[in-house]
């Protein structure tokens, strides 16, 4: 008898705390680390949904891998985008499988606004596993140890590695990004129903999430019931259909108060809150932190 497997949720900090790096070299939301799989001994009998993005590249080996419901070999020279949220279920790993994994928490991507764009991008959904170019392979492969190498050296301004962390990051994505250019012209991978309605979702939560907060709206527009798409979207995604819009409308919010001067008042309209004071509520029973704090806490 098959059973269903249990799903770990990732944070940034369980995975500093996993790989045991160091307090000195540590920065907030981001942790560059080699080789996940060995850290548990049955790796691949757990899922594992992680709340940011995942970059990833294949140094060495094979790993056989579940994501979005689609099944893909990882192979030497792959490149392995995992979009937030998403679960990640392993079905077979090498023994020789070397892979070096970036993994960045929303409030590291919120900073940059092209991030955001970056993982609410469909090709990359649909995409998480690429091959690219030999000479685009060696440009990531560079890119990516490079940037392991300067994130375990130790600083007395951790700010200031952070934002070099950031633009290197930046410079990498958009290096990765040429290679989804080809990818719209492929044939479509083939899904079932409940796959559709699931990425149906994606892209209505991508695209309304910020400002539409009932799960009735995201039923009517996929002409479903607000039972059957809650229930498909717990039991398909791990999470709850408010839980994902929780997600959006903070990872927003979060960048808006990064990246824009706007008031509190000008962000609580901006995502459809009839008041700022609900907006200041909602806000801080996601983040325990009220807006304005959150703001402050950046500077």
């Amino acid at each position: 008898m098959q059973y269903a497997k249990m799903i770990q949720f990732l944070t940034i900090k369980s995975i500093q705390q996993q790989h045991q790096i160091d307090e000195d070299i540590r920065v907030n939301g981001i942790a560059i680390v080699e080789n996940v799989h060995k850290l548990e001994n049955h790796y691949t009998s757990f899922k594992h949904q992680f709340d940011g993005l995942i970059i990833a590249f294949c140094l060495k080996g094979k790993m056989t891998v579940k994501i979005n419901f689609t099944t893909y070999e990882i192979n030497t020279g792959s490149i392995v985008v995992v979009l937030p949220q998403l679960i990640i279920d392993p079905v077979s790993v090498s023994s020789d499988f070397q892979i070096v994994s970036i993994v960045m928490s929303l409030d590291f991507i919120s900073a940059f606004p092209i991030l955001r764009d970056f993982i609410t991008n469909n090709e990359i959904r649909w995409h998480p596993v690429i091959s690219s170019s030999e000479q685009e392979n060696d440009s990531v492969e560079e890119f990516i140890l490079f940037l392991k190498k300067y994130y375990v050296n130790k600083t007395k301004n951790p700010n200031n590695k952070k934002t070099v962390l950031q633009y290197l990051i930046f410079g990498l994505i958009t290096t990765i990004s040429s290679s989804y250019a080809t990818l719209s012209n492929e044939p479509g991978m083939i899904r079932n129903r409940k796959n559709e309605i699931i990425d149906d979702f994606y892209l209505l939560i991508s695209h309304y999430g910020s400002k539409e907060r009932s799960a009735s709206f995201y039923a009517d527009k996929l002409h479903l019931s607000p039972q059957y798409l809650t229930t498909l979207v717990k039991n398909q995604t791990g999470k709850s259909i408010i839980q994902w819009i929780e997600h959006v409308v903070i990872m927003h919010a979060k960048s808006l108060l990064k990246s824009t001067s706007l008031s509190v008042k000008e962000i609580s309209q901006e995502l459809n809150f009839s008041d700022i004071s609900l907006f200041c509520r909602y806000f801080k029973r996601c983040t325990h932190l009220t807006p304005n704090a959150f703001r402050k806490q950046l500077t």
